[in-house]
């Protein structure tokens, strides 16, 4: 592990650029997406001063800038555009439905949207963009771009060579805000959250300082999670261009069949994904599709044994990781050399971490996180623009892990637990016995209402002829008693978030559904 230096991520995104520019040079390849016209550190650090100084005369000094556009380049052109005169982009999630947006908007106080016609054409996002433009001021790129003069890209030139300076105007501290996500929901109600430009620039640098060994400024970064998402947007994106790699985008990571080609043809050495994803990915690839590809990093869902086996026959190797949108998001990462199958990894450089005891759970505890990744706070709800940072700098990630030897094994949410009996069970624990015997399908296990025991489990699979019978003899030679044992099993497809984690909100509504139909 390298040394790591919190004094050097105290800087704002485009000066965190800027540096990278500087080191690896202006000719190196930053980005590339669908279309294959690769973009240079130059010619991002150029295209955002020229989209940025328009963007930033359409709108207010320090404004919270809505910004619904997919994974290309123009994304990120205008992330870093936002940030080098001082506005503060808030993605928006367009997978989220149209309730979910208008209260991200409010919560932000987002009264300018920045959007393509071309992606809202496509996406069919019409109605949604229309609502959402009720009382807001909607920016089409297409339209912004076709109003810039040779004076504006001329300006945009002789902006470059004193970049520094033109970034120094805008006064964007590294404790400001950089951007506005907000939480994928699985458990309820999305919550916004305030990252600031230290905490991605720091995220950045402490993944390189712990794999260091392992990233070069050759490695290419295939990213076709939405940066909406932290993990697209830190891990896929921002670690490899604040470290001089290049990022690939797609704009779907549902495209099985086309990302794999995209793979090969752009040489990938790194792929992200969830586990969903990766093994679609991997069924789907041609015999050296994947080849390129050396190392998998995967999160935001537990990787399954058979998605570890398929990227293995195509020579890569699956790096578990850990993370929460709230400290940027990565907590943890594995390394080969401390790959265990469903651990997670050590922690990042700089991370202080406790465990909290948790009644009834006699392994492990409640992790709390602090360090310079961790957010500055979540919106408030009540006070629209007020930040509610977090209690003395920790964060409550509410998951219930192990740390062996340093490295950390997540038992589950402490939400997905459940008192059966008096009894503490795991629902991640069950479905991974479940997943054991029924390796080739979807299950998720949830707590319904029990008018004699107050709860009872369920699940939720989408294998059609699930037997309960065979369930329980295979819990029982695994050494699981039946109170863990699912008592109903409801077979439906499995709903998913954009960002490919499992939607458990909307999994125990239509369990709740499914129920009542019996």
């Amino acid at each position: 592990m390298a040394e790591f230096d919190i004094a050097r991520t105290r800087k704002s995104l485009f000066g965190a650029l800027l540096d990278a520019r500087d080191r690896f040079g202006k000719n190196k390849v930053a980005l590339e997406d669908l279309e294959r016209q690769p973009i240079t550190f130059g010619r991002l650090v150029l295209g955002s001063l020229v989209l940025g100084r328009k963007l930033a005369s359409l709108t207010k000094e320090r404004e919270t800038v809505g910004v619904l556009l997919p994974n290309v380049q123009a994304i990120v052109v205008t992330l870093f555009g936002l940030n080098a005169f001082g506005r503060i982009p808030a993605f928006l999630n367009f997978t989220a439905g149209i309730k979910n947006l208008k209260a991200a908007c409010e919560i932000a106080g987002i009264r300018t949207i920045v959007t393509s016609r071309r992606f809202v054409e496509q996406g069919k996002l019409d109605e949604i963009v229309t609502t959402l433009g009720e009382g807001r001021q909607i920016l089409w790129l297409e339209d912004v771009r076709g109003t810039l003069t040779s004076l504006d890209k001329l300006r945009g030139v002789l902006d470059t060579w004193m970049a520094r300076r033109v970034h120094a105007r805008a006064d964007v501290g590294p404790d400001d805000p950089a951007v506005v996500l907000f939480t994928s929901g699985t458990e309820g109600t999305p919550k916004g959250v305030v990252l600031s430009n230290a905490n991605l620039v720091a995220n950045a640098y402490q993944v390189k300082a712990l794999a260091g060994d392992i990233l070069t400024p050759d490695d290419v970064f295939f990213d076709p999670l939405p940066i909406f998402h932290s993990f697209g947007l830190t891990a896929g994106l921002l670690t490899a261009v604040l470290n001089g790699m290049k990022s690939v985008l797609y704009p779907s990571p549902l495209h099985y069949r086309q990302i794999p080609k995209l793979i090969a043809g752009t040489r990938a050495t790194f792929m992200l994904g969830t586990d969903t994803f990766l093994q679609g990915y991997a069924r789907a690839a041609g015999e050296n599709d994947l080849a390129s590809v050396r190392y998998v990093i995967a999160g935001a869902e537990r990787v399954k044994d058979e998605t570890r086996a398929l990227w293995a026959k195509h020579g890569a190797v699956i790096l578990e990781g850990y993370g929460a949108t709230e400290c940027s998001p990565v907590i943890s990462v594995s390394l080969p050399d401390r790959n265990r199958p469903g651990s997670v990894g050590p922690f990042l450089p700089a991370i202080e971490w406790r465990l909290d005891s948790v009644e009834g759970i006699h392994e492990g505890g409640r992790l709390h996180v602090r360090g310079p990744n961790v957010m500055k706070g979540y919106l408030d709800p009540e006070k629209p623009g007020h930040v509610i940072p977090p209690a003395d700098g920790w964060h409550d990630t509410g998951d219930i892990v192990t740390v062996d030897d340093g490295i950390v094994t997540i038992r589950g949410r402490a939400k997905r637990f459940a008192k059966i009996g008096g009894e503490m069970v795991s629902f991640a624990a069950i479905e991974t016995m479940i997943q054991g015997l029924w390796p080739d399908f979807n299950h998720v296990v949830v707590a319904l209402p029990d008018p004699r025991k107050g709860e009872q489990l369920a699940l939720v699979t989408d294998k059609p002829d699930a037997d309960r019978d065979v369930l329980l003899a295979h819990a029982r030679e695994e050494g699981f008693p039946e109170l863990w044992v699912p008592k109903a099993i409801l077979v439906s497809g499995i709903p998913v978030l954009g960002s490919g984690k499992v939607d458990y909100a909307a999994t125990v509504e239509m369990a709740r559904r499914l129920q009542a139909m019996l």
